[in-house]
C-alpha cells in the first residue's frame, strides 16, 4: 500500500503582509524539513537543506516565478544524503557552506554575520556549532534595516540541527571523526545562549528536524515555534552551567542507525547524482534468487503481516509503511546490492527513500510478487507471529525460550521482559557471529509495537535462525505480569 510521506507545507503567516515567500517542505519518512526562502518582488531564491528528490523546489520555483540562486546546507548531514548537487545540477545555484566546512566539491564558504540579499529579504548567517564544527543557523529578515535595529524583529530563524523544538541537537555523531561530544556540547552551550537566544522572543523557529528523527532524544510533533516559547518549554534552554549542559543534552540519545557515518562522510563529497525520473527495474524470480545468492539482500516492503503470510525465502521485511528507509540503513551495508518485493506499485517510492539515504544500489524488483510466489511456493516461506496470550503460553511451555529485545537501550531502561536478551536491531547484523549461540534454540523477538521485531526476525531466518517468532503489538502489548 503506497504512503505519503511528504507535506508541503507553506504557513499563512509566513507569506502574508510581507515580501517574503517562504516554505517548509516536511519529509515524515525521515522527519526532515528543508527550506525555500525568496524574495516576492525579485523573485531571487535561496533552497536550505535540500533532499536529495529535488523536483519539489522546482515546482515551487516554476509555480513562483522564482529563480533559485543559492543552495546553502545549514551542516553536513548525517541522516539523509542531501540534494545539494541534484539541485545546483538542475537549476546552476551555487553551494554554500559553513565556515570552517571541507568539501570535494565547488562550493561558497559563508561566514558570521555575514548578509545575503535576495532584494528586500536579507539572509543573516550565523555561525551556531555544536550539532557539527560547522553549523550555521540562517535569521530571515524581511528589511536589510531591521538588521541593525536594536527593536527590529526578524521573520524568522533556520536553526538547523542546532534548535530543534523542544530539544537541541545532539553532539555525539562525531566520536569516530574525532571530535568529543564534551567538546562540541560546550560549543552548543555558546551558539545557543551567544547566537540563538539573543533573538526576540517573537522570532519564529524553524528547526531541522521535528520528532522520530534520531538526531535528538525529545523533539516535538510540532515544526514551528517561536524564541520565546523555547525559552520556557525547551528542557536544554533552562537556566544551568555550561557543565550540565553538557550532561544533559549528552545523557540517553539513542544509538545512531548505522548509516549516519556513511551518509556524513558522503555528503562532503562529489558523487553521483540522483535521477529521481528513473524507474525500477523489474526482475522474475529467478533472477532475484540468483542476485541473493551473489550476496544480494532481498527486502520485502509490505507490511508485516503480508510478510508473515508468504515471502520469497531468506529476505528481511522493512515496512514501506514506517521510518523504512532509517531502519533499511541501519541493517543494509553501505553498497550492498539490495532487491526490493513490494507491493506493485510501490517500488519507485522504496528505491527513492533508499536514494535519499545514499543508497543506491537497488538492482530491481520482484516483478509480480504475489503471482511469483503463488507459482513457486518451494521459495516460499512464512513467518510466525505471537500474541501476547501465546506468548505467555510459550514462556511457560518452552523451557529453553530465548527473548530477544531489539529496542533501544532508553526504551527498555523503562521496563523489559525478565530474562530478556538486549540486542538493539541497528545492531544486529554487526551481533550476528555472536547471536549464531542462539540459532538452534527458539526465540521470540519483540520491540515496542511490532515494526523492528518484524524486520530482526526475519534477520535471523536469513541467517540461519530455525525457530523465530516475533511479538504482535510489543513490549506495549504486554500486561505486567507478562512482563
Amino acid at each position: 500500500m503506497a504512503t505519503t510521506e511528504v507535506r508541503d507545507s507553506e504557513p499563512a503567516e509566513a507569506t502574508q503582509g510581507s515580501g517574503v515567500l517562504f516554505e517548509q517542505h516536511y519529509l515524515d519518512c525521515l522527519s526532515q524539513a528543508s527550506y525555500v526562502v525568496a524574495d516576492r518582488a525579485t523573485g531571487r531564491a535561496v533552497v536550505v537543506d535540500p533532499r536529495r528528490d529535488v523536483h519539489e523546489y522546482l515546482s515551487t520555483a516554476e509555480e513562483h516565478g522564482l529563480t533559485i540562486e543559492l543552495v546553502i546546507e545549514t551542516h553536513f548531514h548525517a541522516d539523509f544524503l542531501s540534494g545539494h548537487l541534484e539541485l545546483a545540477a538542475a537549476t546552476g545555484a551555487e553551494i554554500a557552506l559553513g565556515p570552517t566546512a571541507q568539501a570535494e566539491y565547488p562550493h561558497r564558504s559563508l561566514s558570521d554575520g555575514e548578509r545575503i540579499p535576495l532584494g528586500e529579504v536579507t539572509l543573516e548567517i550565523r555561525h551556531t556549532p555544536g550539532h557539527t564544527p560547522e553549523s550555521i543557523s540562517i535569521v530571515v529578515w524581511e528589511h536589510p534595516g531591521d538588521i541593525d535595529d536594536p527593536d527590529g524583529v526578524p521573520f524568522g530563524v533556520l536553526t538547523g540541527d542546532t534548535m530543534f523544538i523542544g530539544d537541541v541537537g545532539r553532539p555525539d555523531l562525531l566520536a569516530s571523526f574525532g571530535v568529543t561530544a564534551d567538546e562540541l556540547a560546550t560549543s552548543l552551550y555558546h551558539s545557543l545562549h551567544d547566537q540563538l537566544l539573543t533573538l526576540p522572543d517573537e522570532t519564529k523557529v524553524f528547526p531541522g528536524h521535528g520528532a522520530g528523527s534520531a538526531c535528538g532524544k525529545s523533539l516535538s510533533t510540532e515544526t514551528v515555534s517561536t524564541i520565546g516559547e523555547q525559552r520556557e518549554s525547551n528542557y536544554a534552554l533552562a537556566d544551568m552551567t555550561p557543565e550540565a549542559f553538557i550532561d544533559v543534552v549528552t545523557e540517553g540519545q539513542r544509538s545512531a542507525p548505522g548509516y549516519f557515518a556513511h551518509d556524513a562522510v558522503l555528503n562532503r563529497k562529489s558523487r553521483e547524482l540522483l535521477d529521481d525520473e528513473a524507474g525500477c527495474d523489474a526482475l522474475e524470480l529467478d533472477r532475484v534468487l540468483a542476485l541473493r545468492e551473489e550476496g544480494a539482500l532481498v527486502i520485502d516492503t509490505r507490511d508485516q503481516a503480508a510478510f508473515a503470510q508468504g515471502h520469497v525465502e531468506g529476505s528481511v521485511n522493512i515496512a514501506l509503511d514506517g521510518r523504512f528507509a532509517e531502519y533499511a540503513g541501519s541493517v543494509v551495508r553501505p553498497h550492498e546490492q539490495i532487491v526490493l518485493v513490494s507491493d506493485p506499485g510501490t517500488e519507485v517510492e522504496a528505491r527513492t527513500r533508499l536514494a535519499r539515504i545514499g543508497f543506491d544500489e537497488v538492482a530491481g524488483h520482484l516483478d509480480g510478487p504475489y503471482r511469483a510466489m503463488q507459482q513457486h511456493p518451494e521459495h516460499v516461506e512464512r513467518a510466525s507471529r505471537l500474541t501476547a496470550d501465546e506468548f505467555a503460553q510459550r514462556r511457560e511451555s518452552v523451557q529453553d525460550l530465548l527473548v530477544l529485545d531489539v529496542r533501544g537501550p532508553a526504551e527498555t531502561a523503562e521496563g523489559m521482559v525478565e530474562g530478556a536478551l538486549e540486542v538493539p536491531v541497528g545492531s544486529m547484523r554487526d551481533r550476528l557471529e555472536e547471536l549464531q549461540d542462539y540459532s538452534e534454540r527458539p526465540v521470540v523477538v519483540m520491540c515496542a509495537g511490532g515494526y523492528r521485531s518484524s524486520i530482526a526476525a526475519s534477520l535471523l531466518r536469513s541467517n540461519g535462525f530455525t525457530d523465530v517468532s516475533d511479538l504482535m503489538g510489543g513490549y506495549a502489548a504486554l500486561e505486567p505480569a507478562q512482563t
